[in-house]
């Protein structure tokens, strides 16, 4: 320091934390090296300027040729799908060259109980600890270099002018009142949020349901239908592996939905009954997330006036993007996009729902793992525009075929089999699963839960050793319920 004010005539500046701190003194080279480097630099730009005049060059002879295949009329270009980059590869390629540097020609035969390497964690926790340490060491260097100058020159640092500058443009001219509801909600707590949200009912403990619970088999005749140009309905095996992918691999890990596609709303349609809100509660027990309920019946009432809706979504993205992974489930979507005018007071509300949607979706960024997730069974009730707007990816849920239902052709029980053990029943030869499949026929997984637990009652339960399960006892309350006909189908199509 002193050398250089000999120099120079004053105190260096000390390297802002920004530039590096200390790190940024240390690193510097030599004039040799930077000279070396200086050379190394104007080489590579003329050679780029070369490789640019060969490339005009050959595409001035392309665009001839262009002109030449025109007239013949020839295609060169090649037809066909093209796969786009993958995103995953290079994080691929970093953990082969990770494992070649490290483990392939590491000799692990001594450590038989494949103990940690106490080395390996010394070089990952050493620059670590370097970092902080040089904080700590920077901040000290900077008050001594302060202190000498202070002595020396009677100088005093930028920071300390420009802080009391700045104190003096923080001093409060007066208490001002907050001008915008939300405002009041910059001040308080996360805790706080997440209490009131759990005390209004918005904020709700998933159900505890996995994902390998959603039985249903994979349709294989899917295939030749396309064959014959007839597209078929999505199987429940395909609809539980497009919950895993959009719903369950985005939330669950942060790279996958940093890497992957980014995907903010997501809708289940299907009949009432197939399971939409238990996938739902799927999605939040594979993650973890948390679960907040925006259903119109939920949020009626509890937040009234002009502001308290956007007051309520603030909340919840506020909190939601705080906790992550995140799952905000409204059920009975179309509600909110209805085509006609309601009148009333919570229809006021779910108009302006439906317009605050669009502003919550665009406050998420990609790096927060929070999913929109909407329920619904009749979606062509809903104004399609805005709808589809909101809801990019939609995921169809149709009602159970016969291989889902039987299970007859698979070694572990599906549908009626898996129902009937999980309700306390017992499987005997006088119980014709088959029966009940091709019977059930129309009918979804709630229609068949609601036959099974009314024939399984207390009593019918301590009668099953002396008086086994008949067929005609589900067939008698199945034909109670009314089924989803051919035309709701196509409707949902």
């Amino acid at each position: 320091c002193f050398s250089h004010r000999h120099i120079i005539g004053r105190f260096p500046d000390y390297p802002a934390e920004e530039a590096g701190g200390s790190t940024a003194m240390l690193s510097q080279k030599t004039p040799e090296q930077v000279t070396a480097e200086l050379a190394a630099k104007e080489e590579m730009a003329l050679q780029k300027k070369a490789q640019k005049g060969k490339k005009e060059k050959e595409g001035g002879k392309e665009k001839m040729k262009g002109k030449n295949t025109q007239k013949t009329g020839k295609k060169e270009e090649e037809e066909g799908w093209k796969m786009a980059p993958s995103n995953f590869l290079s994080i691929m390629e970093e953990g082969n060259s990770q494992y070649k540097a490290v483990w392939q020609n590491r000799d692990e035969g001594r450590d038989f109980l494949q103990d940690h390497d106490p080395e390996l964690i010394r070089e990952e926790k050493r620059e670590e600890v370097e970092e902080e340490i040089r904080v700590q060491v920077d901040e000290l260097m900077q008050q001594k270099l302060e202190n000498l100058k202070l002595a020396v020159d009677g100088e005093k640092s930028n920071k300390q002018k420009k802080g009391r500058k700045s104190e003096k443009l923080r001093k409060p001219r007066g208490a001002s009142p907050l001008l915008c509801p939300v405002m009041s909600l910059v001040r308080r707590t996360i805790d706080s949020l997440y209490r009131e949200l759990v005390e209004e009912g918005l904020l709700i403990k998933a159900k505890t349901v996995n994902l390998s619970d959603y039985v249903g088999a994979y349709s294989y005749l899917g295939t030749t239908l396309r064959q014959v140009d007839i597209e078929p309905m999505p199987s429940l095996a395909d609809v539980r592996q497009l919950i895993a992918l959009y719903g369950i691999l985005p939330l669950g890990s942060q790279t996958v939905h940093e890497k992957g596609p980014l995907l903010k709303a997501l809708l289940l349609a299907g009949p009432a009954g197939v399971g939409k809100k238990m996938l739902v509660h799927a999605i939040c027990t594979e993650t973890g997330a948390n679960l907040f309920n925006l259903s119109a019946s939920n949020i009626v009432g509890k937040y009234p006036g002009k502001n308290g809706l956007q007051m309520m979504l603030h909340m919840v993205l506020k909190v939601a993007k705080q906790l992550q992974p995140s799952v905000v489930w409204i059920g009975d979507t179309e509600k909110i996009f209805s085509k006609g005018v309601l009148k009333s007071e919570e229809g006021m509300n779910l108009k302006r729902l439906e317009k605050i949607l669009p502003k919550f979706l665009k406050a998420l960024k990609a790096q927060d793992r929070v999913l929109l997730v909407g329920t619904t069974n009749r979606p062509f009730d809903a104004n399609l525009k805005p709808f589809c707007k909101v809801y990019q990816k939609i995921i169809l849920i149709p009602r159970p075929d016969y291989a889902s239902r039987s299970g007859k052709y698979f070694k572990r029980s599906l549908l009626w089999k898996h129902i009937i053990l999980q309700n306390g029943g017992a499987i005997t030869d006088l119980l014709n699963i088959s029966c009940l499949a091709k019977v059930s026929d129309g009918f979804t997984q709630g229609h068949i839960v609601q036959a099974v637990q009314a024939v399984l009652s207390e009593l019918r339960l301590l009668q099953m050793t002396r008086k086994p399960l008949r067929t005609s006892e589900f067939m008698t309350y199945l034909a109670r319920q009314d089924p989803v006909y051919k035309e709701e189908e196509e409707t949902f199509k």
